[in-house]
């Protein structure tokens, strides 16, 4: 087989993604036997692996072209899970190759060494 045949054969990111929403529907329907179930939780499993490396592959792409702009800023997404009032507060951006402030060790503090 082909290499083009290969990509070609191969599931696309949005039908992993249909795929897997139907596996946790019919697993949640909990009409499944405990075969059936543990199958559909390996698949799952595989196309959540396959997805993640799809999104981490998109992210590095779009960091290289970002980065021939000049310095990449990163922020998080919002969280559609979360109704409050912070959403409209600006959330701090993260610059690449920028260190973290490291974060207090309490337990010195209170402690000492």
């Amino acid at each position: 087989m082909s290499e083009k045949q290969a990509k070609a054969d191969a599931p696309s990111f949005e039908k992993s993604m249909e795929r897997l929403e139907t596996i946790v529907s019919d697993m949640e329907g909990g009409t499944l036997s405990l075969e059936s179930m543990i199958k559909q939780f390996e698949e799952g499993q595989s196309l959540i692996r396959f997805c993640t490396g799809k999104l981490d592959e998109v992210e590095r792409k779009i960091e290289r072209l970002l980065s021939k702009e000049g310095p990449v800023e990163t922020e998080p997404f919002p969280d559609d899970t979360e109704d409050s009032a912070d959403d409209a507060a600006p959330k701090p951006k993260a610059t690449k190759g920028v260190p973290k402030e490291p974060k207090p060790d309490y337990g010195r503090q209170l402690f000492g060494d």
